[in-house]
């Protein structure tokens, strides 16, 4: 029996989060005006949320661990924030007084959660190292907005623009380089790799 081979799931994953982050983060910087921000939700819904979601689905058929956990996670991180917008505007959750001290919380928990997935990318390309690294500090100055001073908060929006404009480079480089069939876009190699590894044991049983 043959069995079907799958396309790579990544890129759309890293579409999904890219686009959205982008968006999301202008406001968050206060480039664009507060009031249109409720763009973002069907955004985050659909391509942010739902297509992201997909994508980390897949990635387990592809047997890619780390790739199903990220895109996976950070696919509901998109839905929980649309839906919680969406609760917000109806009335049907009120956080009142806690609402920056709640919100503070939930943005440092993913703070961390990205914080030990970017570890992992250490083993990766390089790109995905800065998207993960770009993107647990966002999560923390965000918090760090709504838990001490909004300055915080503008900071972590220009830093998720720079995260997005990292992850859609990564994401165009895997559709344009399989399309092609070679590297068009360099990705950069790993933080650790093999050779670094080699060298960081040898040091050590030499000293």
């Amino acid at each position: 029996m043959t069995e079907t081979k799958i396309a790579d799931p990544a890129p759309l994953g890293l579409g999904g989060f890219a686009l959205t982050t982008f968006v999301l983060s202008f406001y968050n910087a206060g480039i664009m005006p507060a009031a249109g921000a409720a763009v973002v939700v069907p955004l985050a819904l659909f391509y942010g949320g739902l297509a992201q979601f997909m994508a980390g689905m897949w990635e387990f058929k592809t047997g890619n661990t780390f790739g199903a956990t990220a895109f996976t996670s950070f696919g509901a991180w998109w839905m929980f924030y649309a839906l919680l917008q969406y609760s917000l505007s109806l009335g049907w959750l009120e956080l009142g007084d806690y609402e920056l001290i709640s919100m503070g919380l939930v943005l440092a928990a993913w703070a961390i959660f990205t914080f030990y997935m970017w570890i992992a990318t250490f083993k990766l390309n390089r790109a995905v190292w800065l998207i993960f690294l770009t993107l647990w500090i966002t999560f923390a100055l965000l918090a760090l907005g709504d838990l001490v001073a909004p300055g915080f908060g503008i900071a972590g929006g220009y830093l998720g623009i720079v995260c997005a404009s990292i992850a859609w480079y990564t994401s165009a480089a895997e559709v344009i380089n399989s399309v092609f069939a070679r590297e068009v876009l360099p990705l950069g190699e790993a933080v650790l790799t093999a050779d670094k590894e080699k060298t960081r044991e040898e040091f050590v049983s030499e000293g």
